[in-house]
Formats: C-alpha cells, sequence, structure tokens
C-alpha cells in the first residue's frame, strides 16, 4: 500500500509539473522561432524577436512603470494591513467578520466596473488624481488586499499574539515597539507571503492599468498587449520576461526577508 501511494504521489507530482512547465517552455520556444505554423516542430531557431522587443524604449519605460506600480502597492498594503490586522486581533475580534467581508468584496467587483466607479468619483472631487499613478496605486490596493490580508490574519492566528503582546509590555514596551520587534518578527512569513501575491497581481493587471491611465503611465501588461495584435512570437518574449522578472523579484525579496533575521523567540517563554 505504502508502495502504491508513493507511485501516485509521483505520478500526480510529474503530472502537475507538466502541467505548469510545458505551456511555459512551449511559449519559450515560439519566442526564438523563425516559423511555427507549418510543421509540428519551429522551422528555425532565432533571437531576433527578443532584440525588437527589449531595444526599443518604451521597453524599459513600461517595466520601470510596471516596478513602481508594484512596489508602491505591495508597501503599502504591507504597512497598512499589517498594523490593522494586529490591532482586530488585539482589541477588536468581533470587528475581524467586518474586515475579512470587505476583503472579499474585491472578489466580486470587475476591474472594469472598479476603474470606471473610481474615475466617476474623483471627477467630483477636487483632486488632481485622475490619469494619473496614484489613481492606479489606489485602484491596486482595492484589488490586492484580500491577497496581502490573508496571509497576515493566517500567521497571527498561529501565534500567541496576547501572550506575546502582554510580555513586551511588561518589559516596557509600548504598543509600536511591540508590534515592530515583536509581532512583525514573528509574522514574517505571512507577510512575505501576502508581498509576494501582491507583487504577481499588480504586475500582471492590465484592465485597470488601460483604463485609468492608459498611455500617459504605460505599464508593462499595456506593452505585451499592443504586441499581441500585430506579431504572437514579440509577445511570446514579453510574456517570458513578464514570468522571469516576477520568478526573480520573488526571488530577491524571499532573500532579502532572510537577511532580516529569524523570527523573534516568544518573550513568554523567557
Amino acid at each position: 500500500m505504502k508502495n502504491d501511494r508513493g507511485i501516485w504521489r509521483i505520478v500526480v507530482l510529474t503530472l502537475f509539473l507538466m502541467f505548469m512547465i510545458v505551456p511555459f517552455l512551449a511559449t519559450v520556444l515560439f519566442s526564438i522561432s523563425v516559423r511555427w505554423d507549418r510543421t509540428l516542430w519551429p522551422e528555425g531557431l532565432t533571437l531576433e524577436w527578443w532584440d525588437k522587443v527589449t531595444s526599443r524604449s518604451a521597453f524599459e519605460t513600461t517595466l520601470t512603470n510596471s516596478f513602481i506600480v508594484s512596489f508602491a502597492t505591495m508597501f503599502a498594503l504591507a504597512l497598512l494591513v499589517t498594523p490593522t490586522a494586529y490591532w482586530a486581533h488585539m482589541r477588536v475580534p468581533r470587528g475581524k467578520p467586518f474586515i475579512e467581508f470587505l476583503t472579499i468584496i474585491p472578489f466580486g467587483i470587475p476591474g472594469v466596473v472598479l476603474a470606471l466607479a473610481l474615475i466617476r468619483f474623483y471627477s467630483q472631487v477636487p483632486l488632481p488624481l485622475i490619469n494619473t499613478p496614484s489613481i492606479l496605486v489606489a485602484a491596486c490596493m482595492v484589488i490586492a488586499l484580500p491577497f496581502m490580508y490573508r496571509p497576515v490574519a493566517n500567521a497571527l492566528d498561529a501565534i500567541d499574539i496576547h501572550g506575546l503582546t502582554e510580555a513586551a509590555q511588561s518589559l516596557g514596551a509600548g504598543l509600536g515597539q511591540t508590534l515592530l520587534r515583536v509581532i512583525v518578527p514573528n509574522i514574517m512569513p505571512g507577510i512575505i507571503s501576502g508581498c509576494l501575491l501582491v507583487f504577481s497581481t499588480v504586475f500582471a493587471e492590465f484592465t485597470l492599468a488601460n483604463l485609468l491611465v492608459g498611455t500617459r503611465f504605460k505599464t508593462f501588461p499595456i506593452y505585451l498587449v499592443e504586441f499581441t495584435r500585430f506579431d504572437g512570437r514579440q509577445a511570446s518574449a514579453l510574456a517570458v520576461i513578464s514570468f522571469v522578472i516576477a520568478w526573480l523579484t520573488s526571488l530577491l525579496i524571499i532573500w532579502i526577508a532572510g537577511r532580516g533575521g529569524r523570527p523573534a523567540e516568544s518573550l513568554g517563554a523567557r
């Protein structure tokens, strides 16, 4: 029985890896093919399409814009959600269902509806936010809120925040010190998971970027979609670049978080 289970696990894992890797490898192969529409395999290989899409000035501009929006949204949500979730768990546990309900709402709001609602609302108030990156970051914060809140909330549920807080306060730490020096190190895996999910979500966001800022602050997904209209090979090259950038950035975030030190030990156990 154990051997059968081991075999089934290997089969399932192999099929899952094939399901995830084969489309990516096919995209890579298509992006370096001279032509691939008449035979089973590409008719020659070339890096011409990669050279064309990366040599344009718009490539660096859109890539930089996407990084700005992604990191701004990621840091803003981390600063907003972490203390809010901690406060809800500590002081107002009855408010947790309400907060969780708010985090579910973005899943039911299409990007088009959200973008049009923001344009309609901010066009009526005397704030110069329309057609600026600020409104794009604000919109991305709304749709990415669940991806930051849920990992942080799960991390808070996994530790004894009441015991840690009481121990820290008994040693003279204030609420801010307790959060930064005791709670945050213990829930860092949850914060990092949320940051990775937010970054990957925002970096690939097309609908909000196209409707809210468009060509005034062109992001990488808009640049990619423009190529799908006339050359799929160049669009495939951009898709591969987008995946690799998201993957490398995720590894970088994990590495930086790992150098920050191990989670703080439970003060209650001292």
